[in-house]
């Protein structure tokens, strides 16, 4: 390819990024001098880009509102980088379909050169997933389209959905936002009928539309906390509460906040904070069994307020350790 060609179509990426450009501002990033700039924008223009001129004293040139552009042209840092995250999203199951995402990823590589190509495949060979490839189930992409629209102009949604325990229902809901947490996708908000919040996998909604009307979301709303706080406080087999001596970044290394909900005590006002204060700890689980050995990770005092089944497994817990450390 020619040089002046590489540089007409450098000049048409410049464009394409947005905005108005100076003739200065092209001259300097192209190294060339005003009139060859002109130049260039009459090549582009003779192959039917609508390249507009602006006038003033800001003026320079533009690519016309609306015009549908030529495919993108990437460097190799950034082809490494839109297919490395291909790849790693169809790994970690936050890509939303398979075959799309296959067939971009294949598209892109298939261009790549050889050597780009290479250096891609040691970053796949080096890297870890916490959970393997197709782990977790991808929402339908025009069920997430949808309740994507419904977010952002707030309009009400009415889901097909399939709860955990199989049972599948008509639900309405003004939603609030799209979360992605721990490869898989939520959507959180309001059930009007009864006034509460809920959240709901995407994977497990078979449609989605968009219903007549609109609503207002709370003020500082924020959607992933709701996510989370959601997780920690749902109904489930037992309730546990605790107290832990310690701070609570110290805490929620062991128990997120989608795990559990940690408060701090009521401070007397113009009191100096403790260093490692009594933390009150509640957890909504289904099993118990886990929770005794990341009691002894935290390695800080604790109390046991509830339940009694807790305590009797940490204290068998406690006998075991001792009982394998005596062992010659």
């Amino acid at each position: 390819m020619s040089r002046p060609t590489v540089r007409v179509l450098a000049l048409l990426e410049l464009l394409q990024s947005g905005g108005i450009r100076t003739v200065a501002e092209l001259a300097d990033r192209l190294g060339v001098d005003g009139r060859t700039v002109r130049r260039y924008v009459d090549h582009l223009i003779d192959l039917d880009v609508p390249v507009e001129a602006v006038r003033g004293r800001y003026g320079g040139y533009r690519l016309a509102a609306g015009y549908r552009l030529p495919p993108l042209m990437l460097s190799d840092d950034e082809a490494l980088a839109a297919l490395l995250g291909l790849l790693v999203g169809l790994r970690t199951g936050l890509t939303t379909a398979d075959t799309a995402s296959g067939t971009a990823a294949a598209k892109i590589r298939r261009v790549l050169p050889e050597r780009l190509a290479r250096r891609l495949d040691a970053v796949l060979e080096s890297l870890a997933f916490t959970a393997p490839p197709g782990g977790f189930a991808h929402p339908d992409a025009e069920v997430l389209l949808t309740v994507a629209d419904a977010v952002r102009h707030r309009r009400p949604l009415s889901i097909r959905y399939t709860d955990r325990n199989g049972r599948r229902g008509e639900r309405l809901l003004h939603a609030y936002g799209i979360v992605a947490h721990s490869g898989r996708w939520y959507v959180t908000g309001a059930d009007p009928a009864i006034g509460e919040d809920r959240t709901f996998r995407l994977d497990r909604v078979a449609g989605a539309r968009v219903l007549p009307g609109s609503f207002e979301t709370p003020d500082g709303l924020d959607p992933a906390r709701r996510v989370l706080s959601g997780f920690a406080t749902a109904e489930y087999r037992y309730e546990v509460t605790l107290r832990i001596r310690g701070t609570v970044e110290h805490v929620r290394a062991r128990l997120p906040a989608a795990v559990a909900v940690v408060e701090e005590p009521a401070r007397a006002a113009g009191a100096e904070p403790e260093a490692e204060p009594w933390l009150c700890v509640e957890l909504r689980v289904e099993a118990l069994d886990w929770l005794p050995p990341v009691l002894a990770s935290l390695d800080r005092p604790f109390v046991i307020e509830r339940p009694d089944e807790l305590r009797d497994l940490v204290i068998a817990f406690a006998d075991r350790l001792l009982s394998r450390a005596r062992q010659a």
